[in-house]
């Protein structure tokens, strides 16, 4: 075989000799085998049984991973809920956190001072405005002079019980 291409590796290229090919043997053909109806296969008990195993371990197989991938996604499920619930948790305590601070700032005698000067309008007292009271030192508590009398009121059968004995 006479190559007209050129060559780009280094290394010479064999030659092969022109040799014909060789036939190769021909295979047998298969015979082919009409189907039997159904009636006329006959089919072992071990075979049946084979038949009947398998599929029963091919279904138990089918169940169990079914059964493994439900729990999976319901694992799943209950991760992110719980996921959902530590981020609103750490929000909320944030939350928290910033409102105790107001509560501490607020609590100040110069914040209020400032809050009730800005918002109500109040001021200081002055000497002008302050007004003295004097009372006597005597005792303002009266004695109860009257006797409270607390009546409970009875149901029907205590009514009767009293009416029967007072007789």
């Amino acid at each position: 075989m006479a190559r007209s291409r050129y060559q780009y590796e280094t290394s010479p290229r064999k030659l092969e000799p022109d040799i014909p090919k060789r036939r190769q043997p021909q295979r047998k053909k298969l015979k082919v085998v009409e189907d039997l109806p159904r009636q006329d296969i006959k089919i072992s008990k071990a075979q049946k049984k084979r038949q009947t195993k398998l599929t029963l371990i091919v279904m138990g197989l089918f169940i169990l991973l079914l059964t493994i991938s439900y729990r999976n996604s319901q694992i799943n499920e209950k991760f992110n809920q719980v996921q959902t619930l530590k981020r609103e948790l750490s929000s909320l305590q944030k939350e928290n956190e910033q409102l105790e601070v107001n509560i501490e700032n607020s609590l100040n005698l110069n914040t209020i001072e400032k809050q009730a000067k800005e918002k109500l309008g109040m001021q200081k007292l002055t000497n002008k405005q302050t007004v003295y009271v004097s009372l006597p030192k005597k005792d303002y508590v009266e004695s109860a002079s009257e006797e409270v009398i607390i009546k409970k009121e009875k149901n029907w059968f205590e009514q009767l019980v009293d009416k029967i004995l007072n007789r």
